[in-house]
């Protein structure tokens, strides 16, 4: 067995049984780089000491954050927040994926309730109309 194949092993030993790299922790990597770029452009250009003293802050406690969750035995707690992370980005890509679709739909307008912040869907050229939403009853007045 070579060098690098017991690193490796070693390697592999020590990881088993701790987080890992999840999603999370990889949203946390990129946000570390996007604001050492920051710091490493935008600060020396503005000349800005309390500018990059918080970026050093910021990347100080991502990376201890990073390190913490990647090496952590909890593995039920770590994955609890993976999923709340995931579920939210999942809403956010959905929603601009819905909002795109919409606007290329040029048969139908959208509303969107007041109340219940629901979608509704009319078709084009009605004229005005009074729409009820579909999940809480509440009438919407408008102009197609």
């Amino acid at each position: 067995m070579g060098f690098f194949q017991r690193i490796g092993n070693a390697l592999a030993r020590f990881m088993y049984g701790r987080n890992g790299m999840d999603q999370l922790n990889r949203a946390l990597f990129w946000s570390y780089l996007a604001i050492f770029l920051v710091q490493a452009i935008v600060a020396p250009l503005l000349k800005s000491r309390p500018l990059a003293l918080a970026c050093d802050a910021l990347l100080w406690i991502l990376m201890l954050l990073i390190f913490f969750r990647m090496f952590s035995k909890n593995l039920p707690k770590r994955r609890a927040e993976n999923q709340k992370w995931m579920s939210w980005w999942w809403g956010v890509k959905n929603r601009q994926a819905g909002a795109k679709a919409r606007h290329a739909d040029k048969d139908h307008r959208y509303f969107t309730c007041k109340n219940c912040k629901t979608i509704c869907r009319v078709p084009v050229g009605k004229g005005k109309i009074v729409i009820t939403c579909p999940k809480c009853g509440a009438e919407i007045k408008a102009k197609t």
